[in-house]
């Protein structure tokens, strides 16, 4: 190459803030054919045996044709997507909201995704914004699989580039149980409980009850990296460790989720399909070598139309070490720091 000539740029850096305008649609890159290989992978990062996703065979006296991808691999495929084109420049994975499955994800299926940018504001320092999007995953045929919302803090590639208008979507608080997508032919009218490892159903909870998952797993560097790779989540922070002072791999919040879902079938076993997202926040960054634990409060219940089905709505949360059951948040409102996850869902449970 001449002394003078530059070189073409073929590399990708990432969008930054400055870069979103609402409304954009944005199609991600690489769609995803899922294997049975996914579930054993999965099973093998976490504790995961809720039965429903284990068994054809009790899939199939439940309606469904086989056992589905678990919810949350599936989220992790859909949120891996988005990652190149949304958070690879990304401070933190702020929250998300009004997320829904909208149809199990089955071995064979191929899933792309896409985001439209919903929201926009830019921080007071200058130096980064917070991008909200709802991004949807589409299965072969081009049906919806799930969507979710939410809001992500951008680095800005120029601190002198105007900020744009804020402009903030309207998110519920809440799912409505009425807007639940029931997978179709679920029916837990026959539900075996002594196959699915628990006899609660629906109406053994009360709302306002707390639940001690009581189990811990120590978060390794290696497995966390593992199951980002297999998402194909591309996101700096997560494998890079040199832009941090203590040097330390963040890790990816969705492991954490994936984590405490497990746990929490010691007391909700029968808690099947993830239905919905209300709210969720990662409350505290995560580091290998962090115990996580997990407690759950059950915050409201609701009847569907499919037989045998109801919903149950929890709150699960995660925390690190030896942490308080029951303890949220501080006096003055803040997370404690001993909380990772705050992640409020509906699920899907025999009456």
């Amino acid at each position: 190459m001449p002394k003078d000539a530059t070189p073409a740029t073929k590399t990708n850096p990432g969008r930054f803030f400055e870069d979103y305008r609402v409304g954009d649609v944005i199609e991600h890159a690489v769609p995803r054919t899922v294997s049975g290989g996914e579930r054993a992978l999965y099973h093998a990062l976490y504790p995961a045996r809720h039965a429903l996703y284990s068994s054809d065979e009790f899939a199939r006296a439940c309606g469904l044709p086989e056992s589905p991808i678990d919810d949350l691999a599936a989220f992790h495929i859909v949120f891996g997507k988005s990652v190149p084109d949304v958070s690879l420049n990304a401070v933190a994975n702020l929250g998300y909201a009004e997320a829904r499955w909208l149809r199990p994800v089955y071995a064979g299926d191929t899933i792309r995704a896409f985001s439209e940018v919903i929201g926009l504001k830019q921080n007071s320092s200058g130096k980064t914004g917070v991008v909200y999007v709802r991004t949807t995953g589409r299965n072969q045929h081009g049906l919806a699989v799930m969507e979710f919302a939410r809001w992500v803090m951008v680095r800005k590639r120029d601190t002198d580039a105007p900020a744009p208008e804020t402009m903030l979507p309207d998110l519920a608080p809440a799912v409505d149980p009425g807007m639940l997508v029931i997978p179709g032919g679920l029916d837990f009218s026959a539900y075996d409980f002594t196959q699915a490892g628990e006899p609660h159903r629906l109406s053994d909870y009360a709302v306002g009850e707390i639940i001690d998952h009581v189990d811990g797993v120590t978060i390794e560097e290696a497995e966390h990296m593992m199951a980002t790779r297999l998402w194909q989540n591309t996101s700096k922070t997560h494998f890079d460790a040199t832009p941090r002072e203590d040097r330390k791999r963040l890790i990816y919040g969705g492991h954490v989720m994936s984590m405490a879902r497990a746990l929490s079938f010691n007391g909700l076993a029968n808690a099947q399909c993830i239905a919905a997202i209300n709210a969720g926040s990662h409350a505290n960054p995560c580091f290998a070598a962090d115990t996580v634990r997990a407690w759950s409060e059950v915050l409201d219940t609701a009847r569907t139309p499919a037989p045998g089905v109801g919903a149950i709505r929890l709150r699960l949360v995660a925390t690190k070490d030896g942490a308080e059951v029951g303890a949220l948040k501080r006096e003055d409102g803040k997370y404690r720091p001993d909380v990772l996850l705050d992640l409020d869902y509906w699920a899907l449970m025999p009456t």
